[in-house]
């Protein structure tokens, strides 16, 4: 059963990927467009990227009080709409991570469950067998001690 829906499964992750992809595109196009776009939602971001990348590079370097430019507003917003791709790529696969998790995690309770009700349907069995064991063991001795009460019949 697993191995059945292992390719199915990779099957699906890739079509939702691919599907992504031109979401992402779309928004990107969106944002190069449209100037409250660029402004608020682009720029800030990719600045904020391009500020801790270099201030990064700069330390590694060993540049310890380098000023870092900002970067220019077209590059900002080419940046800062990759970015947001990403951000919508990512999201939707962690959004089918959680999907997979939550339908995985129903499935084995389900399976608990199952296994739980066969567990209690065994032990009424078992207890039932119990009692009907006892109740011939009783039927048992009864009628053992019912043949011990005739007499024994004696030869002549």
């Amino acid at each position: 059963m697993v191995v059945g829906a292992f390719p199915i499964a990779k099957l699906l992750y890739l079509g939702v990927r691919q599907m992504s992809k031109p979401v992402a595109n779309r928004i990107k196009a969106g944002a190069r467009r449209s100037e409250f776009f660029k402004n608020y939602v682009c720029l800030p971001p990719a600045q904020l990227y391009h500020w801790i990348e270099m201030r990064t590079k700069m330390r590694i370097m060993g540049f310890k009080g380098a000023t870092i430019k900002p970067l220019n507003e077209e590059s900002a917003a080419e940046l800062g709409a990759e970015l947001l791709g990403e951000g919508v790529i990512f999201l939707i696969g962690g959004g089918c991570m959680v999907l997979e998790y939550s339908r995985q995690a129903a499935n084995s309770r389900r399976k608990e469950e199952e296994l739980n009700e066969t567990i209690t349907s065994l032990q009424t069995q078992l207890a039932e067998l119990s009692l009907t064991t006892e109740t011939l063991s009783a039927q048992l001795r009864e009628v053992n001690r019912q043949l011990l009460s005739f007499p024994v019949p004696t030869r002549k």
